[in-house]
């Protein structure tokens, strides 16, 4: 019978739909335990992941059945998408399924940034009454906000950012100028260094590879406006965390919100921790209820129809 590993948290309904099939051996905290997962997946024909097991060249010498991997999201960073295609090894991303999740939490962020209001709950409830500092927050409508990549993620932040009256810029290589999806979206098209000066809010939505390794940099962020806003819900070694904290404590930058890290979980020692006008998530900006249920379904679709068509 086929076997399907599951080595991270998946929608409990898409895993019983496995189960109707296959022999499933749904174990989410497998991807804390390497040598157990390496044992797992000995007699494993596909396996599912999210973004921190490591789908590499030693998993898959420990895997000599495996024939499918779904990921649980859009990132491949984690798993060796080249061995996995010499061995034959198909690949599934949850394209798209957890695009409005990713967006929802960079319209709201960059709102929470802006208006700064929201965090003085405890000045607030220690009986301080900080209203003419509050009082200086600024509007999103009008505001321009800037997408590094223009990919799924990217499109429908901008249509969301466009519903509040934003104006929006992209900068994506792989994109040709004349391409449909800069007029069919309104969307205007930027190098990267203008489009960081230009841009309130610089979101970023590329994947991490050799090129956008420490894409945004202290001459970057230099480069942006001083009362601006960066998002990251990326990548973490797209951003270089030092350079970002020592913009915020110098005030060259308005605020930022960083939702993935180089180092995940972020090291306690990190020179982010401190830092003003910063907003740190868990790596969570495209997994909400709704988003974990279409990606769950998505892949376990994904995973049964290769196993009935192969």
């Amino acid at each position: 019978m086929t076997r399907v590993v599951v080595s991270e948290f998946m929608d409990l309904p898409a895993v019983e739909s496995l189960r109707d099939v296959f022999d499933v051996d749904y174990t989410p905290d497998l991807v804390d335990d390497r040598a157990g997962l390496l044992a797992r997946v000995a007699g494993a024909d596909a396996l599912i992941v999210r973004n921190r097991s490591r789908v590499d060249r030693e998993l898959l010498a420990a895997a000599p059945r495996l024939r499918a991997v779904g990921r649980l999201g859009v990132g491949l960073d984690n798993i060796d998408t080249a061995a996995c295609e010499a061995a034959g090894i198909a690949v599934f991303p949850a394209t798209g399924a957890n695009s409005l999740a990713v967006a929802e939490y960079v319209v709201a962020t960059a709102m929470v940034l802006l208006r700064g209001a929201y965090l003085s709950g405890n000045e607030v409830a220690a009986g301080q009454w900080p209203r003419a500092r509050m009082s200086q927050g600024r509007e999103t409508a009008g505001k321009t906000i800037g997408l590094v990549g223009f990919g799924g993620i990217g499109r429908m932040t901008a249509k969301l950012a466009q519903c509040l009256g934003m104006r929006v810029l992209a900068h994506d290589p792989a994109l040709a100028p004349d391409a449909r999806a800069w007029s069919d979206s309104g969307v205007g098209r930027r190098e990267l260094d203008a489009l960081l000066a230009e841009a309130d809010v610089v979101s970023l939505h590329v994947p991490l590879v050799d090129s956008t390794r420490g894409l945004i940099d202290a001459a970057r962020l230099a480069r942006m406006k001083p009362e601006a806003v960066l998002i990251n819900t990326a990548r973490g070694g797209v951003v270089d965390e030092a350079a970002l904290a020592a913009a915020l404590q110098a005030g060259r930058l308005g605020g930022a919100a960083l939702d993935v890290f180089e180092s995940e979980p972020l090291r306690a020692d990190s020179p982010l921790a401190g830092a003003p006008n910063l907003i740190l998530t868990p790596h969570i900006g495209g997994v909400t209820r709704e988003s974990n249920e279409r990606v769950s379904s998505l892949i376990a679709e994904r995973i049964r129809g290769f196993f009935r068509n192969p």
